[in-house]
């Protein structure tokens, strides 16, 4: 039996002129705003239109991506792009991993969930503070299950105490491959072009969006 025909290049082009981006994370957005500047697109967030948060009951950083997107896609009648992220420490087993965020609870506070890391680390008895970001990247449109999914990865290292101002979540103790500083360190001016976030991102906007960028000559 003959397999469905492929998507074309030209069915994966994003056509309208606004899309939503799924999530409350006030971070996320502001680094999805930067991505989308080249771009003629119009960037709602899940918090802006008062959508509710869908509940991430899949295993993988994939399967959550595509509950939240599909979830805002349709609820909102409007395109919706959605991550999954987090962090995946070797020595712990790829932990916290999808939990990344439910490592913050209650409150989602950060600073507890990055001490948790660190003492997790250290009882594990492991001397390997290899990790990765990693985030799964999901485009949803309404009415249809088809979506446009792409990963992106940031391999790097744990430190201790936690260092940088800027970013958000577990930036302060990680700090990629060929860097000496955290990502907190390095600020938005570096992390958007080497983030886990940015990689994926890159890969969807070249199949999607990339008739849509505005040249600046």
């Amino acid at each position: 039996m003959l397999g469905k025909p492929a998507i074309t290049p030209e069915e994966r082009r994003f056509k309208g002129d606004t899309l939503v981006l799924a999530s409350h994370n006030a971070g996320k957005v502001a680094e999805f705003q930067t991505l989308f500047t080249p771009y003629k697109i119009t960037i709602k967030s899940a918090a802006a239109l008062d959508l509710p948060e869908p509940d991430e009951d899949g295993l993988t950083f994939a399967e959550n991506a595509l509950i939240k997107s599909r979830s805002a896609a349709e609820i909102s009648g409007l395109p919706a792009l959605a991550d999954d992220s987090g962090l995946c420490v070797h020595a712990l087993n790829g932990d916290p991993g999808i939990y990344s965020a439910r490592w913050a609870q209650p409150g989602k506070d950060f600073n507890r969930a990055m001490e948790k890391v660190w003492q997790t680390l250290q009882q594990s008895g492991s001397v390997d503070t290899r990790a990765e970001f990693v985030c799964a990247l999901a485009l949803s449109y309404p009415g249809t299950h088809l979506s446009e999914l792409h990963v992106g990865v940031l391999r790097g290292h744990i430190v201790w105490p936690p260092r940088g101002e800027a970013g958000f979540g577990y930036d302060p103790i990680f700090v990629p491959e060929g860097y000496t500083e955290t990502l907190a360190e390095l600020g938005s001016a570096v992390k958007d072009t080497i983030s886990h976030r940015a990689r994926a991102f890159e890969k969807l906007a070249a199949l999607c969006f990339a008739h849509r960028r505005v040249v600046v000559s």
